[in-house]
């Protein structure tokens, strides 16, 4: 495995609603200064197990370390099978549910989420991946008690309070959930710059899409990530949530105004 994987792997895997960035954890550790990690996913962050370590040369790799090395290269199935060889732990458990996920197979997933939970009830990584699947299918009011959980065993989490801005966006929250996402701002001022996680796109109304780009818009600007806070505006445009008579106006944006890529985006959908 190269450095370069391996540390992407270990960072963390990120599944977003679109460009929500709803994250799925995999090994958690403080994040340096995700994408996430989901940070993914992701996209990371908590208190919890880091990747095994090889004993020596000599010794043959555990199932659970092959395991590792697959998913690193994106061979989910196949790091399946050898994560069931070790499945006694809640983290093999967790890591066995994250490449059901990357494989879209979401009530697998769930189900081996639900054993890790049973081994570990208090593990915050887990119940935030498990949160990342009620978002999938919609069923947002448990997404966010799976995330509120998860940040009462770990309230210095910026990714699961990523994750939970995103579902209140989505539960059309969005006061609340621009709190969120700046709360996880004051933990990571980098949270919203995690983008070289994998990332499976989660289907979702027009109005929720809109949503989230605009406020993931406001968080990158807090961030100081002009470029990639216009893209985010010129999605939320096209989606209709807002409007550029709005955008010219929200002080929110005002660092933006001189900007030629933010008044070209602005000119664009005037003359639209």
């Amino acid at each position: 495995m190269t450095k370069d994987h391996k540390q992407r792997w270990l960072t963390a895997l990120v599944v977003t609603a679109t460009v929500s960035a709803v994250s799925v954890a995999v090994f958690a550790q403080a994040p340096p200064g995700q994408p996430a990690p989901v940070s993914s996913q992701s996209e990371a962050k908590v208190t919890s197990p880091s990747a095994a370590k090889i004993t020596g040369p000599q010794s043959p790799p555990t199932p659970e370390q092959v395991a590792d090395s697959l998913m690193a290269h994106q061979r989910y199935q196949e790091a399946i099978e050898s994560y069931k060889k070790a499945a006694s732990s809640a983290d093999v458990w967790n890591k066995m549910g994250v490449a059901y996920q990357l494989m879209f197979n979401l009530d697998e997933a769930a189900r081996c989420y639900e054993a890790a939970m049973k081994l570990d009830p208090k593990n915050s990584i887990v119940i935030n991946n498990m949160g990342t699947i009620y978002v999938s299918w919609k069923q947002y009011s448990k997404a966010e008690k799976a995330y509120r959980k998860a940040l009462r065993l770990d309230p210095k989490s910026a990714l699961v309070q990523k994750n939970l801005g995103t579902v209140l966006l989505a539960e059309h929250k969005y006061k609340k959930g621009w709190q969120s996402y700046q709360e996880a701002l004051a933990l990571d001022p980098n949270i919203f710059e995690r983008n070289n996680a994998v990332r499976v796109e989660n289907p979702a109304s027009l109005q929720e899409r809109g949503a989230m780009n605009y406020y993931m818009a406001k968080g990158c600007v807090r961030a100081g990530q002009t470029d990639r806070a216009i893209e985010y505006l010129r999605m939320a445009l096209n989606e209709g949530f807002t409007s550029p008579k709005k955008l010219a106006s929200d002080s929110e944006f005002a660092t933006l105004r001189d900007v030629p890529a933010f008044q070209q985006l602005l000119a664009d959908q005037r003359s639209q």
